[in-house]
């Protein structure tokens, strides 16, 4: 897509306009940012999950990698926000990011035939599941700074625009990810893949230099705030708030159980029986559809009864788990998923719209924090209970079970919530 139109000096975009957000350049460049960021993460989770359960053929194995980067990265992420309100998030981001290429400069140095053909099985994972491990505690800083940083680049009117677009950007990020690992991997093989990682994470770090630093502005009392009490605030105003508690709660217990993004590579070896080539393809197809989703969004803002759509998207989000589960087709399994990613994208469009409204600005990096808590523990704990289960149950069995629990999660925070249906957030 071409860049909107710049708007005359002084002139600001009318909230009706699709690519109000997009008017502003520094906006553009955290955006620009974020796709490539999920592209070269993308590549990298994909190639690597691949090749691991190629030499163990234990899904398990798929299960610990998302829970080494989970962990270190959920101990982090609320310190993570409380330095994101205290100091430049442009410079925390560069700095985070700078670790997080070294870190895939090593994942690519230990993959190397000449080096991994030296050390036994259990230490290249081992080495991997560290490596992992060391990038969720860089993400612990990253992420909050980031999407704190958002807020300060537009104007208020715009949030709903603006988190429209950042969800357009991740998945559209998440699209040419596992497409272009499925057939880098095939195509280049390991090693070139994450060449290409390294190099789009330097593109990124060039996208970040040009934002503007933004140091924050506390009053003395938060200059003496101590780091518990930062801490606390933060989680305080989280649980004080429902809708926020509640849309957060609502995304973390549907994808932790729901989630199958983690075994799909069990589904593309053993299943489906589609190779990597069909693994890009299930990667991408949940991300097409909410692509495709959020760019309709940006025009009709799904704000108005923002609650019950949130809980009907979620629904939808469950019942098209249950159908990828159900099915033994690749495109029909790809349906699904695509299904899936439409319905999840509306979600995260209302509940970055009101992470983004409801939390003052002095707060809103540890309110950030504490919402990337609940989504790496649906996320990355997710796959580790995706892979579990998987071990245990069998993976299409564990599919059904997930979904299932999907639907009673929705059941369960309707009947807990009805008083938010009232709220009016556009």
């Amino acid at each position: 897509m071409s860049d909107p139109t710049p708007l005359p000096d002084g002139a600001m975009p009318t909230q009706a306009d699709p690519f109000a957000a997009l008017r502003f350049p520094e906006f553009r460049n955290l955006l620009g940012g974020s796709f490539l960021f999920k592209i070269a993460i993308t590549i990298q989770e994909i190639a690597i999950a691949y090749e691991l359960y190629l030499i163990t053929k234990d899904p398990l194995v798929l299960g610990l990698m998302g829970l080494a980067e989970a962990l270190p990265f959920i101990a982090l992420a609320l310190f993570g926000g409380h330095v994101a309100d205290r100091r430049d998030k442009r410079q925390i981001m560069l700095w985070a990011l700078s670790f997080i290429f070294v870190g895939s400069v090593a994942l690519w140095y230990v993959m190397q035939p000449q080096v991994r053909g030296t050390i036994s099985q259990t230490a290249l994972l081992g080495v991997c599941y560290g490596v992992v491990a060391a990038l969720g505690l860089a993400r612990g800083f990253l992420t909050p700074a980031v999407s704190s940083l958002k807020a300060f680049l537009i104007p208020r009117e715009h949030y709903a625009n603006s988190s429209a677009w950042s969800s357009t950007a991740w998945q559209a990020g998440a699209i040419l990810g596992p497409v272009t690992g499925g057939f880098l991997y095939a195509a280049v093989g390991l090693s070139n893949s994450l060449i290409v990682v390294c190099a789009l994470l330097l593109v990124q770090f060039a996208l970040y230099w040009r934002i503007r630093p933004r140091p924050p502005n506390l009053t003395a009392a938060e200059e003496k705030e101590s780091l518990w009490q930062s801490l606390g605030e933060g989680i305080r105003f989280v649980f004080a708030s429902k809708i926020i508690l509640y849309s957060i709660s609502l995304d973390m217990f549907s994808v932790l159980f729901g989630g199958v993004v983690a075994i799909l590579p069990v589904f593309a070896e053993d299943v489906l029986k589609v190779g990597a080539e069909g693994l890009g393809v299930l990667r991408a197809a949940p991300a097409v559809g909410a692509m495709l989703t959020v760019l309709v969004c940006t025009r009709y803002p799904p704000m108005k009864h923002a609650w019950r759509n949130l809980l009907i998207a979620v629904a939808g989000f469950g019942v098209s788990i249950l159908a990828f589960g159900l099915s033994r087709n690749l495109w029909l399994s790809a349906a699904a998923l695509f299904a899936s990613g439409a319905f999840d994208s509306i979600s995260v469009v209302i509940r970055g719209t009101v992470l983004q409204m409801v939390p003052p600005d002095h707060l809103r990096g540890r309110v950030l924090s504490v919402n990337s808590i609940f989504i790496s523990s649906s996320n990355e704990l997710g796959a580790f209970q995706a892979g579990a289960s998987a071990a245990v149950f069998g993976a299409t069995r564990s599919v059904l079970i997930g979904g299932t629990i999907t639907l009673g999660i929705v059941a369960f925070v309707w009947r807990k919530s009805r008083e938010l249906f009232a709220v009016r957030l556009n």
